[in-house]
């Protein structure tokens, strides 16, 4: 359900039924063709279409103060940056490894019977 709300899926499912209903009542009164036509174009919104696009509206500004006001405060003051660490002198010699050869044979795949 939160995770619902948080991507918004309440505003499309709340827009689909505002599309429904003028769907059925514009057929009412003209073809279908021009119904879907006058429907979704984004011309003639009804009443839900409005508080939809007013809801969806006033969500995305609050998230932008919501974000602006996290990055504010997740920012450090200048003064509470940390120096750079001291450098780090020569790593120690480690001696290189000897590598020893291998005197047998790699073993054979066993025969396909």
């Amino acid at each position: 359900m939160l995770l619902s709300l948080t991507i918004g899926l309440h505003w499309a499912a709340l827009q689909s039924v505002a599309w429904t209903t003028m769907l059925i009542e514009r057929t009412q009164q003209s073809s279908f063709v021009s119904a879907v036509k006058s429907t979704l174009d984004g011309h003639h919104p009804c009443k839900l279409c409005r508080l939809v696009q007013a809801g969806k509206g006033a969500e995305k500004k609050s998230e932008a103060v919501v974000k602006l006001a996290k990055l504010d405060s997740s920012l450090p003051a200048r003064s509470s940056l940390l120096p750079p660490p001291p450098s780090v002198g020569p790593l120690p010699h480690v001696p290189a490894m000897i590598l020893v050869a291998r005197s047998e044979a790699p073993p054979l795949p066993p025969p396909r019977g």
